[in-house]
């Protein structure tokens, strides 16, 4: 009996941990996959891992425009490809809510910006990637019916004639020199 007891102290323990992985595990790989245009990449931290770190770049929102960083956005498209963002005030009227996470990394302003983690042969080999300002990057996220997502891939794609048009006007109009100032 004392030994029945003690295998059952070694074993119970090993079944619960066995059942939260694979619980973690169909949470982590279910949802609706989408693809967001970021930018703003930074390849690695020598201090965290690798990771690429990077702003998204929502098709039709602008976070500029709003007073205070939006908790919910609504996406519109057929999945993986996103047509629009716009902020959800009523996150359960829209059909594909994603909402942020105050205790993550980023809290109120994970909706604007994200982290995935990568190998390090594979930060290796994106650095390269993230040199050529000539590619857009894509990332892959999954969002979930609670409204929560993460960050799954990332993929590179060359930049469309009206994106390096946008670009180089965007360049030129920061390099113009600041309107002269006239006192009295």
């Amino acid at each position: 009996m004392n030994r029945l007891i003690r295998l059952a102290a070694v074993v119970v323990p090993l079944l619960g941990l066995g059942a939260l992985w694979a619980q973690s595990d169909r949470t982590y790989h279910s949802g609706t996959e989408w693809e967001v245009p970021i930018q703003g990449y930074d390849p690695r931290d020598y201090l965290r891992g690798h990771y690429v770190e990077f702003s998204y770049d929502w098709p039709g929102f602008d976070a500029r425009e709003l007073d205070q960083q939006p908790e919910a956005l609504c996406l519109a498209g057929q999945p993986p490809r996103l047509d629009a963002v716009v902020a959800a005030g009523d996150a359960a009227a829209c059909t594909h809510p994603i909402t942020t996470d105050g205790n993550g990394v980023y809290g109120i302003y994970a909706l604007m910006t994200g982290r995935l983690y990568l190998g390090q042969d594979r930060a290796a080999a994106l650095e390269e990637q993230l040199r050529n300002g000539d590619q857009r990057g894509i990332v892959t996220i999954r969002q979930r019916e609670d409204g929560s997502f993460t960050p799954i891939a990332i993929r590179f794609r060359p930049l469309t004639p009206a994106e390096i048009a946008e670009r180089d006007a965007q360049r030129a109009e920061e390099s113009l020199p600041p309107p002269a100032i006239m006192s009295r």
